[in-house]
């Protein structure tokens, strides 16, 4: 009698404020040296957008026939909390990786209306690198970061950015009942430590896991993100849902 090996876990990545998913390359790579998980990364268009339109565009790319589980990082946090408050069929999990489900920096929401301000196109690569790498930066992530930003009109950065200052999707995330994983970097320069503690109090349950890592922890700790994220798929409740 032949017996079928289970079929590999799916992970859907859903990016950061770049949202080209040109980032996930060394996770993704990591992933496949370590476990069976393979990914499916969504691209948001390059079109000011907010979090209501980029939903429904993520939600007509999830996968239709197998069981999957989200990845949210950064910016795509509060889609990660309007999936796991209405999860779509097969949806099993949420991961999220330096993130939050309200706006992270609420003493910046007043600002959000001087946005256009803002020389996004400008930003000099010492001020990127500083939030988003530091300590960890390297001359090849550097080059990535700036690649994967320079695909991005200022104006999409905007856009994204008050999206960020004006969301609150907590109410809706705390509905739901998808098991959860937070992926916290101990030096994360933009996203403070206590919106893990948000997410727990929000998801009773929830795991965390911290890894020494920036703000872009899938890119500068691609290993460590990688084990934590399948201890957490193996060790879901219902380990038989994900085959």
């Amino acid at each position: 009698m032949m017996i079928l090996s289970p079929a590999p876990t799916l992970l859907v990545l859903l990016p950061g404020m770049d949202g080209t998913a040109r980032l996930f390359r060394h996770f993704d790579a990591a992933l496949r040296a370590q476990t069976a998980i393979i990914t499916q990364a969504i691209a948001y268009p390059a079109a000011p957008l907010d979090y209501a339109a980029l939903e429904a565009f993520v939600r007509e790319r999830l996968p239709q026939d197998s069981p999957f589980v989200v990845l949210a990082e950064s910016f795509s946090g509060p889609l990660g909390a309007a999936l796991r408050a209405d999860p779509p069929p097969g949806m099993r999990a949420l991961i999220l990786c330096c993130s939050f489900v309200r706006n992270p920096r609420p003493l910046l929401a007043p600002l959000r209306h001087l946005l256009d301000l803002v020389p996004f196109g400008a930003l000099p690569g010492f001020v990127l690198r500083q939030a988003l790498l530091a300590p960890y930066a390297t001359p090849a992530l550097q080059a990535e970061l700036a690649a994967a930003l320079a695909q991005v009109p200022p104006s999409v950065l905007r856009r994204r950015l008050r999206a960020v200052l004006e969301t609150d999707a907590s109410p809706s995330f705390a509905r739901g009942s998808l098991p959860v994983l937070y992926l916290r970097a101990r030096h994360d320069r933009l996203v403070p430590p206590a919106n893990a503690m948000q997410v727990q109090r929000l998801a009773p349950g929830a795991q965390l896991a911290d890894i020494a890592a920036p703000h872009m922890l899938l890119q500068a700790a691609p290993a460590a993100a990688a084990d934590a994220v399948a201890a957490f798929i193996d060790g879901l409740s219902d380990p038989q849902a994900l085959n």
